[in-house]
This record gives C-alpha cells, structure tokens and sequence, in this order.
C-alpha cells in the first residue's frame, strides 16, 4: 500500500548565516530520524542539498524595496514591538540599492538617496549585505514555495508563550552563555537533546548560530504543518514580486 504524503517524513532546515556560510539544521517531520546540522558555503548549495528540504526558514531579510519610507521595511515594523528589550536584534534595512554596493559610504549615500526621510546604513546591517545579497540573486516567486524569512528572536518569542525571552544571547558582541542556556532549554521541549544542543558548532560557526538554525528548524516545521504566520499579515512585496514577511 503507497505512503500518504502525511506518513512520508519530510526534511525542512533552520538556516543562519555563520563565518563560514551558512549553517542549517534539519528536522525530519514524521520520524525518529535525528536532527543533523550542517555548513555550506554558499546558499545555493543548502537549496542543491542531498536533503532536499521541503520548507528553508532562514534568518535574513527577503524581498527588498526600493524606496524605505518613515516606517521602514514592512516586516521590521510588524516585529519589533514583540520583542520588548531584543528588538534592538531587528536591523533596519535598506533599499536594494544600498543593499548591493561593497562599500560602507556608497551604501549610506544610496540609503540616503532611497529612504524618507533619508536614512544612513548601521555598521551592523551593512556587514550583512554579502549574504542578502546572495540569496536576493536567487530568489524568485517560485522560490518562494520553499524558502521563508524569519527571525530567532521572533521564533523564540512564538516557541515562548508568546513572551520574548529576558535573557540576551550576546552581551557586547560576545555569547552569553546563561542567555544560550535559556534558549537551548526552551527548545529541548521541541524534540531537540540537549547534547545536540551544546555539541561543539561546526568549524566556522559559533554556538548561537548553532542556536539560531535550531529555533528557525522548529519554524520550518511550523511551515509545513501550516502552523506559521507571516508578519506583517498583510504583507506586501517587492518590485521583483517577493514576498516581504518573517514568518513565526
């Protein structure tokens, strides 16, 4: 008798940018099959992977506008007043046009020149750019199917009651690790062990990528299973056509 598309495992990945790419965690839905985490260096390879993830939630913005207004892109706007004292975790994201030049200055002249009212660039989000970048030349409406923007911080925030979590992961930059302990044992209540959890990060990752891919993995889940909701609900898109939402 052939398996139900309900019985058939399926593999969906928690992905977060990392020195060394880009690192994922997949989840097998509807079986015992351990999580595994994984470093590719490019995102096309993740989307080319021997897994074949049916639904990507990775932390990095999709669908870029061309002009920012007061308010800023959509999908910040709908977060941050979730996240109470994280939402400084939320960067401001500009123009396409900002987004893809290489140089700091260029990019604040062109936030500039494509935001009211004219808006610079945070160091922060402009070291970002290389990997938006990357995954802005491959998306397409179509892509859209598989691959989904969301955030950590808005993940645990949903996996929490609803509640962001109190703890910082980084204090200065630097991991905290009673901030990490925090989130590590919120998501051992979603089918992670903790040794999985605190295993050495792959080399050219640290602990709260490893941190990050795993919560996002829980959100791929919620994906599939039609459990997640986009933010802004009345989300727009881009001149490409690109849907603009984090997912949680």
């Amino acid at each position: 008798m052939p398996e139900t598309a309900q019985s058939t495992p399926a593999c969906v990945a928690g992905v977060d940018g990392c020195k060394a790419g880009w690192i994922a965690v997949f989840r097998w839905v509807g079986s015992d099959r351990p999580s595994e985490v994984k470093i590719f260096p490019h995102f096309a390879d993740l989307l080319a992977s021997e897994f074949k993830p049916q639904k990507i939630a990775v932390d990095m913005p999709i669908g870029l506008p061309e002009q920012i207004g007061s308010v800023g892109r959509g999908p910040e706007k709908a977060v941050r007043p979730l996240l109470g004292m994280r939402q400084s975790t939320v960067f401001s994201i500009p123009a396409r046009a900002a987004i893809y030049c290489e140089d700091y200055r260029e990019a604040c002249s062109a936030a500039l020149a494509h935001s009211t009212p004219p808006k610079k660039v945070s160091k922060q989000a402009f070291h970002i750019f290389p990997k938006i970048r990357e995954i802005d030349q491959l998306m397409t409406p179509e892509l859209e199917e598989r691959v989904f923007e969301v955030h950590p911080e808005v993940a645990f925030w949903r996996l929490n009651g609803q509640e962001a979590i109190a703890i910082p992961k980084k204090v200065k930059g630097s991991s905290y690790p009673a901030g990490l302990d925090a989130r590590r044992d919120l998501l051992v209540q979603y089918g992670y062990t903790a040794s999985f959890l605190d295993q050495k990060p792959p080399k050219g990752a640290a602990r709260d990528d490893l941190m990050d891919a795993a919560v996002n993995s829980v959100i791929a889940e919620r994906l599939l299973t039609g459990q997640a909701e986009p933010f802004p609900t009345d989300f727009g898109r881009d001149e490409r056509g690109l849907r603009m939402a984090i997912w949680a």
